[in-house]
């Protein structure tokens, strides 16, 4: 009896294997957590390591951050088929389980360093708001302040050493926050894949490449639209970062690359098949050859060629939306390829993404777009621009 495969479905597949069980929304899940962690370090460049060229970014930084973290779970609680058992893993916390121990690494990040070095940077514009406010909005500030009304030299220097103290403690904790989701997957042995050691590394360098991009193409834009003047020294200094951090990163893939070459162990050729057929596209040619080499490529051109402010403003545009393309793509290609071929080494499936359905196109779209409106709402609320909070 001759049975007939579903369609997409080639060789030998386990029955459980067949229909993927991590979508698109477990690829936006380690997306938008890079995003986070990527923007607060680029953050801690003005607080802690006293790079002043980047501090018109800087508040920009922290709001971005802030506006991604707050959606970081929503994938996951779309995937989940009881959403609402998710708050059990902080009332009966499962030490063993890497996804149960993340949510409170999420909570700590959240609620200890970026809300609390975001209310110590702001505390004295919140004030002078609170003062000067009428309406609803007083009342707004006047609960923002939590009860600190006192914006003396003397509590000012408090909170910025508290806030610098926050923010040292904070670097390692975004390492934590997106390292740990490399953790996961570089921790699943039974896909070769995911299993490298490599993987919460570079899942680490592509997340903090990912964030400098994103806070550098936003804040031309915002600026773009708030029709005010570029601040070229920050941008050539975030691009130079941008540079440094995105050849750090394309050498570790590279050289797990090489590794996966030179060992060449029972499940080589079935990854090599699957980079030559099924993910050529998004691997070869969108991670590769247009996220990755495309720019730094023209990063490289900024940093060797002297253009004008112009030329570099598009340069810097162009190479910022195709690392974030390309960044996703490497997501993409980690959390879906690595479920595209059987276990067996014997058999390929494919992957359809649908539209309107819970786990489709359209809900990813709708989380992606969620941040920037959340962003939209903070920046309203707490101006990042120098002095700006204090005259509103």
């Amino acid at each position: 009896m001759i049975q007939h495969l579903p369609h997409g479905v080639e060789g030998f597949m386990y029955p459980n294997e067949i229909e993927l069980q991590w979508s698109v929304l477990i690829v936006l899940y380690p997306y938008i957590t890079g995003l986070v962690a990527g923007a607060f370090i680029l953050a801690s460049l003005e607080r802690v390591f006293k790079v002043e060229a980047v501090k018109p970014t800087y508040r920009l930084a922290l709001l971005t951050a802030l506006a991604f973290l707050l959606v970081a779970p929503l994938p996951l609680q779309l995937h989940l088929g009881h959403p609402e058992r998710s708050i059990e893993m902080y009332l009966t916390p499962h030490r063993s389980s890497a996804m149960a121990m993340f949510g409170f690494v999420y909570l700590w990040y959240l609620m200890v360093v970026l809300l609390l070095e975001i209310w110590l940077d702001y505390r004295k514009d919140i004030v002078l708001m609170a003062q000067s406010r009428t309406g609803v909005m007083k009342w707004v500030y006047r609960a923002l302040t939590l009860g600190s009304m006192n914006i003396s030299e003397g509590a000012r220097r408090i909170d910025d050493k508290m806030g610098w103290l926050v923010t040292v403690i904070g670097i390692p904790s975004a390492f934590l926050l997106h390292g740990y989701v490399g953790f996961i997957f570089g921790s699943i042995k039974a896909n070769p894949w995911w299993s490298t050691p490599l993987m919460p590394i570079v899942f680490l360098f592509s997340a903090i490449v990912s964030g400098i991009a994103a806070v550098l193409v936003l804040y031309m834009a915002i600026t773009r639209l708030r029709r005010q003047a570029i601040d070229m020294r920050c941008v050539d200094t975030i691009a130079k970062y941008l540079f440094y951090a995105f050849l750090i990163d394309f050498s570790l893939e590279m050289l797990d690359l090489i590794h996966r070459i030179y060992e060449a162990d029972e499940s080589f050729k079935t990854l090599d098949f699957m980079v030559k057929t099924r993910l050529y596209t998004s691997q070869v040619l969108v991670q590769i050859l247009a996220g990755t080499v495309a720019p730094i490529l023209l990063l490289a051109l900024t940093q060797v060629v002297k253009l004008g402010d112009l030329a570099r403003k598009r340069v810097y545009g162009v190479a910022g939306l195709l690392t974030l393309i390309g960044i996703f793509a490497m997501r993409w290609n980690v959390v879906i390829g690595g479920q595209l071929f059987s276990k067996s080494f014997l058999g390929y499936t494919s992957y359809k993404l649908e539209f309107a359905t819970r786990e489709g196109l359209l809900p990813a779209i709708t989380l992606m777009g969620l941040p920037l409106v959340i962003l939209w709402v903070l920046l309203k609320l707490l101006p990042p621009w120098a002095g700006e909070g204090a005259k509103a």
